[in-house]
């Protein structure tokens, strides 16, 4: 077996494999054992309180949100931003960290929902919703794999602390709005949009793990530990 499907299996594979059952064992849980403990028992009536407390204005804000998260959006922005990075940077090692994550991210999404299968909240629907389950989110998800994954990239070139923390303010707020957003519309339960953020922030990290580390030679031999490789520029 060659040295890149050992590092694939091992830095990718076996990871995403075990978030996807970790996902599955959250769901049975929420939806199965503890169902009827708290605080899940508590979540219709969140729902309910946000939908009570709908406005005109917040009806539009929230529709920004869930749009910048919806499917055609996030693969938009994915494909932007993935050549923007290609451009400055002149390495694919950026571009396919954030793609990865992306992907892996709904993957787990899609298999979890296929596997877990929970009714929306008991309120009034704002979005068509499409046949999966509501646990757990995909907007949520890929807002958070997308805009995490973005922030981590600018936060590790960002000059001062201040950068650092902008960055991070600034692109947090995205998945942040979209959970939001995403109760407020009546489309998912709070536990939903919490296991989404397990789900985007996890996958972030394995990608960083096997594509951002600079210790890694894919498609070379890896050598003994204490000796590194230098990376070119082009890398």
């Amino acid at each position: 077996m060659s040295d890149t499907v050992v590092l694939i299996v091992r830095r990718v594979l076996l990871p995403v494999s075990l978030l996807f059952g970790l996902m599955v064992l959250l769901g049975m849980l929420v939806t199965r054992v503890f169902a009827r403990t708290w605080p899940f028992t508590v979540e219709d009536a969140v729902n309910r309180e946000l939908a009570a407390d709908r406005t005109g204005g917040w009806n539009d804000v929230s529709l920004v949100f869930s749009t910048l998260a919806s499917t055609q959006m996030i693969v938009v922005v994915t494909v932007l931003v993935a050549l923007a990075l290609r451009l400055w940077l002149k390495r694919w090692r950026e571009p396919l960290f954030l793609c990865a994550a992306v992907t892996a991210q709904a993957l787990v999404f899609l298999l979890t929902t296929l596997a877990i299968d929970r009714q929306r909240p008991a309120v009034e629907h704002m979005d068509v919703s499409p046949p999966t389950s509501s646990f757990p989110s995909g907007h949520t998800s890929a807002a958070v794999a997308l805009y995490v994954g973005i922030a981590v990239l600018m936060a590790v070139r960002a000059r001062s602390t201040g950068a650092k923390v902008a960055w991070w303010t600034l692109l947090l707020m995205v998945p942040l709005g979209v959970a939001l957003t995403r109760m407020y519309r009546g489309m998912h339960h709070p536990s939903d949009v919490v296991a989404s953020f397990l789900n985007g922030g996890t996958c972030v990290a394995i990608m960083a793990r096997a594509v951002l580390d600079r210790g890694l030679r894919w498609g070379r031999a890896t050598l003994p530990t204490g000796r590194r490789p230098v990376v070119s520029a082009g890398s």
